[in-house]
C-alpha cells in the first residue's frame, strides 16, 4: 500500500482549521445558537500577582551599572577652509586624435632571447649557491658531531675554544652566502634593466612606424583587433637589436659593474 505524503504547504493551510476545532475546555461554553441572542461574555476579574524579581542562572555575577554618560560636553566641530577659487588656465591646443596600439609586455619578455639568457644564467648561479649552502651545512653538522664525541676528552677551556671556532665558521659562512645571494639578485636586475631600457625605445620605434601615438598594455584592454597588437613585431625587433645582454660575473658586486656605462645598443626613436 503506498504511503501518503503531505506537503508542508498543505499542513500550513490545515493548521487554522485544527486550531478552530481544538478549543480548550475553559472556552467550551463560548457557543452560539442561530436564532437566539448570544450571551454576553462574563468578564473575568484580573488576577493580581506580586511582582517577582528576575531570575538569573546560578553562578552568574551581577555587574555594576555603567556610570552615566556626561552629555554636557559639546562636540567640537573643526571648520574646514573653503575650497579656493581656481583661476582659469590659458587655453591650449587640442591633442591629436588617438591612434591606439596594444602590447603584451610579459609575452615580449618571455619570448626575448636576452631575457631567456638572464633567466638561464641567474638560475644556474642560484642552483650553485644552493649546492654550496647544503655542503656547508653538512660540514657544520659533521663538526658538531665530532665536537660532541670529543667532549669528554677535552678540558672546559678546549671545549669553549672549539665551540667558539665552530660558531665563527658558521657566522662567516652565513655572511658569505648572504653576500652571494645579494650579488646574484643585483646581477639579475642589471641584466633585466638593460632589456627594459631598450624595450621602451623599440616600442616607440614600432609604434611610430604604424603612426600610433598611444600604446596600451594588453591586460588593460577588454577587446581589440589584431591590427592594434604590436607584441610580435616588438619581440622580433628586440631580438634583432639585443640578442643578449652583459651580466656581471658572480664574483663582482653589480654595484661596481653598474657604476660605468652599461653595454648594449641604443635604439633611436
Amino acid at each position: 500500500m503506498p504511503r501518503l505524503s503531505v506537503s508542508a504547504a498543505v499542513i500550513a493551510a490545515l493548521l487554522p482549521m485544527f486550531a478552530a476545532v481544538l478549543v480548550p475546555s475553559a472556552q467550551a461554553q463560548d457557543y452560539f445558537i442561530p436564532g437566539q441572542q448570544r450571551p454576553a461574555p462574563q468578564a473575568r476579574p484580573p488576577v493580581s500577582r506580586p511582582p517577582q524579581p528576575p531570575q538569573r542562572p546560578q553562578g552568574t555575577q551581577v555587574l555594576p551599572a555603567p556610570p552615566p554618560v556626561d552629555t554636557s560636553a559639546q562636540q567640537v566641530e573643526v571648520a574646514l577652509p573653503p575650497v579656493p577659487e581656481l583661476p582659469p588656465l590659458p587655453r591650449s591646443g587640442t591633442p591629436p586624435a588617438a591612434v591606439i596600439g596594444v602590447i603584451g609586455v610579459p609575452e615580449v619578455m618571455r619570448a626575448a632571447t636576452a631575457a631567456q639568457q638572464v633567466d638561464r644564467v641567474i638560475g644556474e648561479r642560484r642552483e650553485k649557491l644552493n649546492e654550496d649552502a647544503q655542503k656547508e651545512q653538512a660540514t657544520w653538522r659533521d663538526l658538531q658531531q665530532q665536537l660532541a664525541a670529543q667532549r669528554s676528552t677535552m678540558s672546559p677551556e678546549q671545549l669553549r675554544t672549539k665551540e667558539r671556532e665552530l660558531q665563527e665558521r658558521i657566522t662567516n659562512a652565513q655572511k658569505v652566502l648572504r653576500d652571494r645571494t645579494r650579488i646574484i639578485q643585483e646581477a639579475a636586475q642589471v641584466g633585466v634593466g638593460q632589456i627594459e631600457r631598450t624595450l621602451v625605445s623599440v616600442i616607440r620605434q614600432v609604434a611610430e612606424s604604424h603612426g600610433m601615438n598611444l600604446v596600451l598594455h594588453r591586460q588593460q584592454v577588454a577587446l581589440n583587433v589584431n591590427e592594434f597588437d604590436i607584441t610580435q613585431q616588438v619581440t622580433d625587433q628586440l631580438n634583432k637589436i639585443m640578442p643578449s645582454v652583459t651580466i656581471p660575473p658572480d664574483t663582482v658586486p653589480p654595484a661596481t659593474a653598474a657604476s660605468g656605462p652599461l653595454p648594449g645598443p641604443r635604439v633611436k626613436p
